[in-house]
């Protein structure tokens, strides 16, 4: 029964869309209604908006460390093992991507996958914030390098953490996130994804 309350505290914070609130803050459109319509930084920073975009990047990837911090704080209190962290991780990972509060329609979990991996291990959201930026430096499209480092994720959570909970946790993150980006995947395999820092108007 504890678990299913941590597992559901988790979810709840992740459900907190900060691509929203940060729009709300700026009076910013609400951005499920321009660009590529996902509530997340890389589309709010579409508005034009960087200092949105800074603090919705903040925002989320924020809910999924102090997820996986409080779970490891406080599993042994509560007389939860390993298990509880790995079902933390995954569950505030769900909350973004399925939010409760925007009927289920959520963003793409990018940055709150990048803030579980630096709860969970530093150097491992290291590693995959370093192969994010080196593909973004390169081809500078986002899609790319968010399932690039999705894709590496679970073999640095495998070499850092072993083959134990959280690791599988990773993977099916990995795995979500990857195919939350179909429409990304076909558009990359067109040559037509969007590139970091082209501006679409709002409402367009």
């Amino acid at each position: 029964m504890t678990l299913l309350v941590f597992a559901l505290l988790a979810y709840l914070l992740g459900s907190v869309s900060f691509a929203v609130v940060s729009s709300w803050i700026f009076k910013l459109p609400d951005p499920r209604t321009y660009g590529s319509k996902n509530p997340g930084a890389t589309n709010v920073l579409r508005s034009g908006k960087k200092a949105a975009a800074v603090l919705t990047l903040l925002g989320d990837a924020g809910k999924g460390w102090i997820a996986v911090i409080l779970a490891q704080t406080y599993a042994t209190t509560w007389e939860l093992g390993n298990e509880a962290v790995a079902v933390v991780a995954l569950a505030v990972f769900l909350g973004h991507v399925f939010p409760v509060f925007l009927r289920f329609q959520g963003g793409k979990g990018v940055a709150t996958a990048v803030g579980v991996l630096l709860g969970l291990n530093f150097w491992m959201g290291l590693m995959a914030i370093g192969t994010w930026m080196l593909v973004a430096w390169i081809w500078r499209i986002s899609s790319l390098s968010a399932l690039v480092a999705a894709a590496l994720a679970p073999v640095y959570a495998g070499a850092i953490l072993g083959f134990e909970g959280s690791t599988f946790a990773v993977l099916l993150m990995s795995l979500i996130l990857i195919w939350r980006h179909q429409s990304n995947i076909v558009n990359l395999l067109a040559g037509k994804e969007g590139r970091i820092g082209e501006k679409k108007s709002p409402g367009t």
